[in-house]
């Protein structure tokens, strides 16, 4: 039996009545960028996420790159982010050519917490990016209190956190924006690439519209250089296909999540946590997982695919690494076992008891 890490052909066949008549839709319109699918699922990704505002983009990483270009964040400037995400975060800052300040994350949690944001702190400081990572929102109360505190803004990076909630309220509609990437392996995936921001900021929504669109308001008046950054009309007409259906997919994936727990009770590897005040919505299932790359080399001998979300911290990374890395222990150690499981709605519990049987078998002495 080979279960892959994710089965995109398995959603698609569910939906593939809808999802054609979408994107036949869209091309017989032809109108391929800002049409009726992006402003109508810009309105409907807002209602949601329970916010006034969403702007489509081209990507998760444009999403990141242009709220930090709409806070005016550039040279000179830093922002705080946890070492342990994807690495798109830190290109993010870079590219607006402020730095990366890289914090330690929360052992449990796996996320930014306000242990490692606080004394990171200094008059640089322009913004603090809390990453939803692999699905479990960050302690949001707690690193809103420090950046209001200090007078910066708190920004959402809930690329892999779509539906996410915390205390009551959905992910991206905490801070002062929620960056989302819909790469289509994502909880919320396009067919390619795409992304959005949400926000209740209204000034900030209409600056976002701008830059994506090179700068401006009004065709060929261009008030600031942007990108070409927008949301492709195909990929909106797809996922506003796929969005009634992300709660029910999202409570698939939990229920997934608990027979994993259960069935890897008593092994050696730690499973996920999940804080008390959130709503995890597992877009990985990611173990620690002693001897980490054995394991991963006797399951896909098995026939079982895996993921490693990330094998390098970012403040160990060449490009933006600086002289002298910082000591950053649990993102090192994460970094060492970390190892994502398969899972997406279309699972069943009989796979997911496969994988947890090799994975006893293997610690066992890979006998099955």
């Amino acid at each position: 039996m080979n279960i892959p890490l994710v089965d995109l052909v398995a959603q698609y066949r569910c939906l593939r009545p809808e999802i054609d008549d979408a994107i036949l839709g869209a091309l017989a319109e032809m109108q391929l960028f800002l049409g009726r699918n992006v402003h109508a699922f810009e309105q409907e990704f807002a209602a949601y996420c329970g916010v006034a505002h969403c702007v489509g983009v081209g990507s998760g990483t444009d999403a990141l790159h242009l709220v930090l270009r709409a806070l005016d964040i550039g040279p000179g400037a830093e922002v705080i982010i946890p070492s342990h995400t994807f690495f798109a975060t830190a290109e993010a800052v870079a590219l607006t050519g402020a730095t990366p300040v890289f914090a330690d994350v929360d052992g449990t949690t796996r996320c930014l917490s306000a242990t490692g944001v606080e004394p990171l702190m200094s008059n640089r400081t322009r913004a603090v990016i809390a990453v939803h990572m692999h699905g479990q929102m960050a302690e949001t109360a707690s690193l809103l209190e420090i950046t209001r505190r200090h007078e910066v803004p708190l920004i959402e990076d809930a690329a892999q956190a779509h539906g996410a909630r915390y205390a009551g309220r959905r992910a991206g509609s905490l801070g002062i924006a929620g960056c989302f990437s819909f790469y289509f392996s994502k909880n919320l995936g396009a067919y390619g690439e795409a992304g959005a921001v949400t926000t209740n900021d209204a000034a900030l929504a209409d600056r976002l519209r701008a830059l994506r669109d090179h700068g401006s308001r009004t065709r060929y008046r261009h008030d600031e250089v942007g990108l070409n950054a927008r949301l492709d009309e195909i990929q909106a007409a797809v996922l506003r296909v796929k969005l009634p259906h992300l709660d029910r997919w999202n409570d698939r994936r939990r229920t997934l999540a608990a027979v994993y727990d259960a069935a890897l009770a008593g092994t050696p590897v730690e499973t996920p946590a999940t804080l008390e005040a959130a709503q995890h919505v597992y877009h990985h299932y990611a173990i620690l997982a002693p001897r980490r790359d054995e394991l991963a080399d006797y399951l896909r001998a098995e026939g079982i695919g895996t993921g490693i979300h990330y094998p390098v911290p970012c403040h160990l990374q060449t490009a933006v690494a600086g002289a002298a890395p910082p000591s950053l222990p649990q993102a090192e150690a994460i970094a060492g076992r970390v190892l994502s499981l398969p899972l997406y709605p279309e699972l069943t519990e009989e796979q997911v008891e496969r994988v947890a049987g090799c994975i006893r078998a293997f610690y066992r002495g890979g006998e099955l």
